[in-house]
């Protein structure tokens, strides 16, 4: 137990003396500190003493559209993780092919009697979907917030990385390696976060050079035979660089590359989106845009629960800065075609 103490109280900056007051449920600490010492708690994977565990408030909801790629693993633990410090028991729901739709989902959870819903990436960002839904949830007297995929017509609070941004991150460390014909793979452009990466790509490719970027745009799936079908086309076109719109679609590009007898990096660069985990230790490490997931997840639960509380946010997106993180899958480029 003393080494646990020295633990939990080096991760609450406080004494080993506070802990044990906090653990024991004596008086004399102040609530912030004392939620600092919970919070280590759950922070360092100790369970909570059954005097100090927060009774339930209730169920909150999480729809997220698949769990292959682990992006959205990453999204669902830092959320479920901050529902559960507030009291909440997240209730995880996934869409799956030839499964259960999100309206489905979303009529479970609502038959279930949830507090609140979280969506991530889902019809919101679809912009040939029906928003009307959202509405009806309104209705329902059901908060929400809505994670990546900004819509004009729904009433709620989202959360989103500038994609925008993304893309210029992109190309211009490509053009700083020397790459002039640098390809975009991503997916399908009804999808809100593909047309804003588009908008990024092309204003930034119009800085640096002449000609219609369009040529240099691929569309397909957010997979890595997407990836791989996309990339393809784009090195038919002679691109010496792709950025794409997805981990997975990354190395489906690297497979696409070696296919062609070309080596990543040496032949051709490839940066990847998200920042997915395990991605550092793919063959080569990928070069790729970090999603602040941690920061765009705990701004998610924060808005639903001020929903929740009966202060909701007004009718905003809530935008947070990507990083490039340069890793092995990029390089000076050898030639220009």
């Amino acid at each position: 137990m003393t080494a646990r103490l020295a633990d939990i109280a080096a991760q609450a900056g406080v004494s080993e003396a506070t802990v044990s007051r906090v653990l024991n449920g004596k008086p004399g600490v102040a609530a912030t500190t004392r939620e600092s010492v919970l919070a280590a708690l759950d922070v360092l994977g100790y369970e909570r003493p059954v005097k100090l565990r927060r009774r339930s408030e209730g169920l909150v909801g999480l729809i997220i559209p698949e769990l292959e790629n682990p992006i959205f693993p990453a999204f669902a633990q830092v959320i479920a993780q901050g529902l559960t410090r507030q009291g909440y028991t997240p209730v995880l729901a996934t869409q799956t092919p030839g499964g259960s739709t999100e309206d489905e989902l979303t009529e479970m959870l609502v038959d279930r009697g949830v507090a609140g819903i979280i969506f991530v990436s889902g019809l919101h960002a679809d912009t040939t979907a029906d928003v009307g839904r959202y509405e009806r949830l309104h209705g329902q007297g059901v908060p929400f917030v809505l994670v990546n995929g900004f819509s004009e017509g729904v009433r709620a609070p989202f959360v989103s990385p500038d994609d925008r941004a993304a893309m210029r991150l992109a190309v211009t460390h490509l053009v700083s390696l020397g790459h002039e014909r640098i390809g975009l793979a991503l997916g399908p452009e009804r999808f809100v976060p593909v047309q804003r990466k588009i908008e990024g790509f092309t204003r930034t490719m119009r800085e640096h050079f002449r000609g219609d970027a369009a040529e240099l745009i691929e569309h397909s799936l957010y997979t890595l035979e997407g990836g791989q079908a996309a990339a393809g086309a784009l090195l038919g076109r002679g691109c010496t660089a792709v950025v794409c719109a997805s981990d997975m679609m990354a190395l489906g590009a690297i497979r696409a590359a070696r296919q062609r007898g070309l080596s990543v990096p040496g032949d051709v660069s490839v940066i990847g989106f998200d920042d997915s985990p395990l991605i550092a230790f793919t063959d080569p490490p990928l070069t790729t845009i970090r999603q602040p997931v941690t920061a765009m997840g705990q701004a998610a639960v924060r808005a639903l629960l001020e929903e929740i509380g009966g202060t909701p946010a007004p009718h905003s997106e809530f935008v947070f800065l990507p990083e490039l993180v340069v890793r092995g899958s990029t390089a000076s480029c050898r030639q220009n075609p």
